[in-house]
């Protein structure tokens, strides 16, 4: 089945969708603001940190660091999946679009898609200004903490699991919603669940090391496709056009 999805649809799709939030300021705001807020905290307090800090002092704060960086790649897709097809109701754009030769994951990828891809080249780049400024400014004991291999593993392959999760719940409430507000702030909700295992490295509830990261990133994979087939069955035409209003 996957074979004979059209990638040029696939990309028609995604372009409509960034062109639609370029246009729409909330969205717009929400991925050009939010990212630099979040990085904000993590440095000043990792700088705050003395040198001589005791170590579960230094656990708590880049525990509070982690949580801050990894509410980037969670909410920012949240806000912007969630007016995917929620979005396109209030504008009377959807019906349109569902009358179209699109397969239903053809929408799905493309829509997926065009809040996935901004959100891991956000969420990268500022945990690369945020470990540069560590590198460069931060006191030694705590550099060493923070480029330990399980905590840079953890976050970087947390990223684009904890966005996938907030996509697929963002696009599924989104079909069920009737405002858009509304589907924005249960699509926050829902996205901040899993950032417990982040939270639990962060703190060293759990031992920062590659095998712990690997194998509680390899659980939440599982979750995430259980997830985007959840979606998938969601995501049909009958289904979506129940919403439409007339």
């Amino acid at each position: 089945m996957i074979k004979t999805l059209s990638a040029t649809r696939i990309r028609a799709v995604v372009a409509k969708e960034l062109r639609d939030y370029r246009r729409n300021r909330f969205v717009a705001t929400t991925m050009a603001i939010m990212p630099i807020l979040f990085m904000i905290a993590p440095i000043v307090t990792i700088f705050s940190l003395p040198a001589d800090a005791a170590s579960q002092k230094l656990d708590a704060g880049i525990g509070v660091s982690v949580l801050y960086l990894t509410l980037i790649p969670a909410l920012v897709p949240a806000v912007v999946s969630s007016y995917s097809v929620i979005g396109e109701r209030e504008q009377g754009t959807l019906e349109p679009v569902l009358t179209t030769p699109l397969r239903r994951e053809e929408l799905l990828l493309g829509k997926a898609l065009a809040a996935y891809l901004p959100t891991l080249v956000i969420s990268y780049v500022m945990y690369g200004i945020f470990l540069a400024c560590v590198g460069l400014f931060a006191h030694q004991n705590v550099a060493d903490d923070v480029f330990q291999a399980g905590r840079i593993l953890a976050q970087v392959l947390f990223t684009p699991l904890l966005a996938a999760w907030s996509i697929f719940a963002g696009i599924a409430i989104s079909t069920r919603a009737n405002d858009v507000r509304v589907a924005q702030q249960l699509s926050t909700l829902v996205s901040l669940p899993p950032m417990a295992v982040t939270a639990l490295i962060g703190f060293g509830v759990l031992a920062p090391t590659p095998r712990i990261a690997v194998a509680l990133g390899a659980a939440m994979l599982v979750i995430d496709i259980a997830a985007g087939r959840f979606v998938s069955r969601l995501f049909d035409r009958e289904r979506l056009l129940t919403g439409v209003k007339v």
